[in-house]
């Protein structure tokens, strides 16, 4: 199972509403889906350089860190929506997904992890026996 969580999202959103701040959140934009016996999940990273891109894993908390680098200062800017600086996003991992064997890809700006469902969260059948036979194969 995968939980997503991001505390401070009400936060921005009240600080952008009081300080009347037109820019975005620096957020990263999130897919996540069920493959199988894997979960995947995907960031949109436009304009990040893949060296510049972090995972951590500690416990079961998946860490991506990112970073846009800001525009030459002599330049008059007409626009900035664009968020530059450092990004961080957690995700809270269940205790069912193999978090030692994570892959990650990065292509077009797209972050991609796929994450494997751990061996003891898989279904299994359990042999059922009766008296000293083997009665029934459940």
């Amino acid at each position: 199972m995968l939980m997503r969580t991001d505390p401070f999202r009400e936060l921005d959103r009240f600080a952008q509403q009081v300080l009347g701040t037109a820019a975005r959140p620096a957020v990263m934009p999130m897919d996540a889906w069920r493959e199988g016996d894997k979960f995947v999940v995907e960031f949109d990273l436009p304009g990040v350089a893949e060296d510049s891109l972090d995972l951590d894993v500690e416990r079961n908390v998946l860490t991506v860190h990112a970073e846009r680098p800001a525009r030459d200062q002599s330049q008059e800017m007409v626009a900035a929506e664009r968020p530059r600086g450092v990004f961080s996003r957690q995700l809270f991992l269940g205790e069912n997904l193999d978090t030692d064997n994570i892959e990650a890809t990065y292509d077009a700006g797209v972050l991609r992890l796929t994450i494997p469902v751990a061996e003891k969260a898989k279904p299994r059948r359990i042999e059922i026996a009766v008296g000293d036979k083997k009665a029934i194969d459940a």
